[in-house]
């Protein structure tokens, strides 16, 4: 019996300090990445006050840009979703709607609401979809293209705007987004500075719950009332403006968010454009392009923008984000292991050696190690175990640690372009990230787990998004 608790207790030490260790070193690496995204952000906020972005037809060299929307079943938000593209002040702009197979109003209302015709595009006979049956232009916006297909997922729908766009950009954009109205105008610049190398760049993603939206427009910036939709305010402001701008720093950016990216349209093509087998699209297609450069030995950027906004809506219920999680745990362990090769691999230069392993560590391994120490802490306490100096460095390095990465983003936040500008505001984002240690971040190991068992069972459903549609003036 003292042999079998011996060998217990040596076991939660061993494990115990193997978490700790592990903690140390994640936590130095996300501090580093703050570090590196504050210095990022000075240099982005000091230069968007002296360089302002150019107005429509101040420069003749702006290029083209084709914006893509896959639309499935989007009936809630699919008009002012295009209304607000259509208002995007940009010189070249072509707006290309791919409607998937919808099996509600999709596209009824956008044949309504946008006065469309059918007409006779010139479709490639290789373009990677499935099968188009109509291709129509409005008759009030000449820009506006609207492409009807055979349902085959997100991935295919991008492809099929790919193939049809004659601009050199695309903006691949998720049909639930507004976006603001400057922001291709930002978007656009690393390809401005550098059109030799740019191949992608990426904006902020934003939280739409409660704002108004006014002809496609943002025009009343608010904080979700309920909890969990306001806890993701936080997620996306400590992602965006720590995570990716840090990345950003090291020329490591590895994942462009599919709600809102600009690519080189011939480099997407060069590598056949977005895959069906995956979930993922926009974490894969950012590593490909990553991949396929550096094999080909070209010299390339991929760039985060820090100034252009897009507003999405995000689940206000725990089972839609749930859902929502694990397609996207399910995706990232997918990508990472079909790209394994480029783990360690100094071929891949800094995307290779160092950006992906720690990432695979803290995104993909992390959850499901604190999830573990979540079960392993309650064990220990039972059996007599648990030493109280450890779950004090455990919470500290997990709670502790979190409410001040959060914080971090608050304060950058408040600190650059500043959307969040009421004083109570502020406090209720501040009070987000102390609430979501507690409980949501607990949750969010059991989804990791579960989305770990669903990519071993070979689960590779989508799952629906149930939209609440935008809050407008008139509402």
């Amino acid at each position: 019996m003292h042999s079998i608790e011996h060998v217990l207790s040596t076991g939660l030490t061993l494990f115990g300090l193997f978490l700790i260790s592990y903690y140390v070193v994640v936590n130095t690496w996300y501090l580093l990445l703050h570090v590196l995204a504050l210095l990022e952000l000075r240099e982005d906020v000091a230069e968007s006050h002296w360089d302002p972005p150019f107005r429509k037809f101040a420069s003749p060299f702006y290029p083209g840009i084709g914006v893509v929307v896959p639309a499935y079943n989007e009936e809630a938000t699919i008009v002012e979703s295009v209304q607000s593209m259509l208002s995007l002040n940009y010189p070249e702009l072509e707006v290309i709607v791919v409607n998937d197979g919808s099996t509600d109003a999709t596209l009824s209302r956008l044949i309504e609401n946008f006065d469309l015709e059918v007409v006779d595009a010139d479709i490639p006979f290789d373009i990677p979809t499935e099968e188009i049956h109509d291709v129509y232009r409005s008759t009030t916006y000449e820009e506006l293209l609207i492409v009807d297909k055979e349902n085959g997922g997100k991935s295919d729908a991008l492809n099929a705007g790919i193939w049809l766009t004659e601009m050199g950009l695309f903006c691949a954009v998720d049909s639930d987004t507004v976006i603001d109205r400057d922001a291709l105008l930002s978007l656009v610049r690393p390809f401005l500075e550098a059109p030799t190398t740019a191949v992608a760049s990426g904006g902020v993603i934003r939280v739409a719950n409660e704002c108004t939206i006014e002809d496609g427009v943002v025009k009343d910036v608010e904080l979700p009332k309920t909890g969990l939709a306001g806890l993701q305010v936080m997620e996306y402001l400590r992602a965006f403006y720590s995570g990716r701008l840090g990345l950003n720093r090291i020329n490591g950016l590895i994942l462009i968010s599919g709600a809102f990216g600009l690519f080189q349209t011939d480099a997407v093509r060069d590598i056949g454009g977005y895959r069906h087998d995956t979930i993922t699209e926009d974490f894969d297609i950012v590593v490909r392009l990553h991949r396929y450069l550096k094999e080909a030995d070209r010299e390339y950027t991929v760039d985060f923008v820090p100034e252009p906004v897009a507003w999405t809506e995000v689940p206000a219920t725990r089972r839609v984000l749930g859902r929502q999680r694990r397609r996207w745990y399910r995706g990232m362990v997918e990508t990472v292991v079909t790209h394994r090769r480029m783990l360690f691999n100094p071929r891949y230069g800094h995307v290779g050696t160092f950006v992906m392993p720690f990432f695979v560590a803290a995104e993909a391994i992390g959850p499901l190690l604190e999830g573990l120490g979540y079960v392993l802490l309650p064990l220990a306490w039972y059996f007599g175990f648990l030493d109280i100096e450890f779950f004090v460095v455990f919470f500290l390095l997990t709670t502790g640690f979190g409410v001040f990465l959060s914080w971090f983003g608050v304060f950058s936040e408040v600190w650059s372009f500043n959307r969040y500008d009421s004083p109570w505001q502020v406090l209720r984002l501040l009070w987000y990230g102390v609430l979501e240690n507690f409980g949501y971040r607990q949750w969010k190991t059991i989804v990791a787990w579960h989305g770990l068992f669903e990519y071993l069972r070979g689960v590779d459903t989508w799952g629906a998004m149930e939209r609440a549609g935008f809050s407008t003036e008139d509402e």
